[in-house]
């Protein structure tokens, strides 16, 4: 297999490839985040995270077998924390080489026109996403370093990256082009590309499985509701839509993104404010979407807030609603008509509020909500709409570690046949 092509198998999709575990690693620009998977049975065997990476009072958290171990220490840089990581499994389990690791899946945000899907890691590969950074600049660096590091630390075990946006390669050229003049876009790399395409596709494949239907007879629409959030319409198991763009700013209010808004505001902020890029960018991508509007991003806290009389609170969950019931009723009209409608991602798992509030008023459309099936935390498949509803409602957890596993399992066994 070409790695810059990728392969084309689904993430729920099983494969012959030999039994083992896979070590799924996600690296952020102050974090890295890590799974030991199960690709077959679907178990997270262990799970952690390090924080704060670059300061004296890094916090490191390594979950196994019901006991969750917390340190706080210095953590130099990504290739410390891959070490710690390491040495984690070592010291509180399980121990990698009994775990058998027979691959290492990494999440990588954008793979932009180069990569159609996920790639077996080589030298190419790796200067591939690092030239990509213009198009995701807080995110393909660093996931670049933590593959580096990763090969440094594990050179006899292969290694997959798996993209964000490879789901989205299939969106029409209606719906990927921006309209501005197609010299400047092809010499930019510019067009939608789209995020959290593994969360989007590996729920979309579960639903036909939940619902037992085949997946290229439904019509989708996902609801990815994270502190970064966004949504897809999935027309017979291929996208043909999605809310973010050429980077994970557009579409809806997140955590402390803006979304959508007129580009006019930038020239805005640069003009009268003196404002820099650089300023309008932390701006826009830190300071702003629900944080911006009430001073916090967690929506447990938010509605805390509105219940203790927060008016900016309460301005802040009715934009992020408003604009999320807009995104419904589009993806409504492109798709036609819509079978099944997922919730998903730790706000659209966890909050029931955001759920009923999202579909409030949109019995026209086919949505309604069973309040009492709505209420509470998710952690199961469950479905909330009525018994006989147009459209069936479900809350979907999502599971992009195991996801990229599979990905990452299924993409090694093809490169094994063709070799």
């Amino acid at each position: 297999m070409n790695p810059l092509h990728g392969s084309g198998d689904q993430p729920g999709q099983q494969t012959d490839a030999p039994h083992g575990t896979v070590l799924v690693i996600n690296s952020g620009s102050s974090s890295v985040k890590y799974q030991l998977v199960d690709p077959i049975g679907g178990d997270a065997i262990a799970s952690g995270i390090v924080e704060r990476i670059g300061a004296d009072d890094a916090l490191l958290t390594h979950k196994h077998a019901g006991v969750s171990t917390k340190l706080t220490e210095p953590i130099a840089d990504h290739g410390q924390a891959l070490r710690r990581v390491l040495e984690l499994f070592a010291e509180h389990g399980p121990d990698l080489a009994e775990a058998d690791v027979v691959a290492v899946g990494h999440r990588v945000v954008q793979g932009g026109d180069v990569f159609a899907g996920p790639a077996l890691i080589d030298d190419a590969v790796v200067a591939g996403i690092e030239a990509l950074s213009p198009l995701a600049p807080l995110h393909n660096p660093a996931n670049a370093r933590g593959i580096e590091v990763a090969r440094e630390l594990l050179p006899d075990v292969p290694q997959v990256a798996v993209f964000d946006s490879s789901f989205f390669r299939t969106l029409p050229d209606a719906a990927a082009t921006y309209a501005i003049p197609q010299d400047v876009a092809a010499t930019y790399s510019i067009r939608r590309y789209g995020a959290h395409g593994t969360s989007h596709q590996y729920v979309s494949a579960e639903v036909a499985n939940i619902v037992g239907r085949p997946l290229e007879d439904l019509n989708q629409i996902v609801l990815h509701l994270g502190n970064g959030a966004s949504v897809s319409a999935v027309k017979g198991g291929v996208a043909v839509e999605t809310s973010m763009g050429l980077t994970p700013l557009e579409g809806l209010v997140m955590g402390t993104r803006s979304g959508d808004i007129d580009p006019g505001v930038v020239f805005h902020l640069y003009r009268n404010a003196g404002m820099s890029i650089d300023d309008i960018d932390d701006l826009l991508n830190r300071r702003s979407g629900v944080k911006g509007l009430s001073g916090e991003s967690d929506f447990r806290t938010l509605h805390e807030m509105i219940a203790a009389g927060d008016a900016d609170a309460k301005l802040a969950l009715d934009v992020y609603i408003h604009r999320l019931r807009k995104y419904i009723g589009a993806y409504t009209a492109v798709l036609g008509h819509v079978d099944v409608l997922s919730f998903t991602a730790g706000i659209g798992e966890n909050d029931d509020i955001v759920r009923a509030h999202a579909l409030a008023g949109l019995e026209g459309l086919g949505y309604t909500i069973d309040l009492e099936r709505n209420e509470g935390r998710k952690s199961d498949v469950t479905v909330i709409s009525p018994d006989g509803a147009p459209t069936l409602v479900l809350v979907v957890p999502t599971a992009e570690e195991l996801a990229i596993a599979r990905l990452t399992v299924a993409t090694i066994a093809e490169a094994a046949a063709q070799a």
